[in-house]
């Protein structure tokens, strides 16, 4: 089983990967996970990903640039696999 991961914090995924069952499935063969991050697929030089919430107030918005960039990039387009979309 194949995952690609998108996040703008790869580096906070890879210890769940290298642990417990997770670890065993991939050592194993039987899973392979890659972990993209989408702040490579942004344009402008700070790779901003969020955007400001409409109508003000707390909170983080995601562009939704950046993540259609990445996720055409990798998977194609359009995707010829399922896309979860996580909140």
């Amino acid at each position: 089983m194949h995952f690609d991961v998108f996040t703008i914090f790869p580096e906070v995924m890879q210890p769940y990967l290298e642990t417990s069952i997770l670890q065993r499935a991939r050592q194993s063969g039987l899973l392979t996970v890659h972990l993209h991050n989408i702040r490579d697929w942004t344009t402008d030089r700070h790779h901003t990903t969020d955007d400001t919430p409409y109508g003000g107030g707390g909170g983080m918005v995601m562009k939704p640039e950046p993540i259609f960039a990445a996720v055409e990039g990798v998977l194609g387009i359009p995707p010829t696999c399922p896309v979860i979309l996580l909140t």
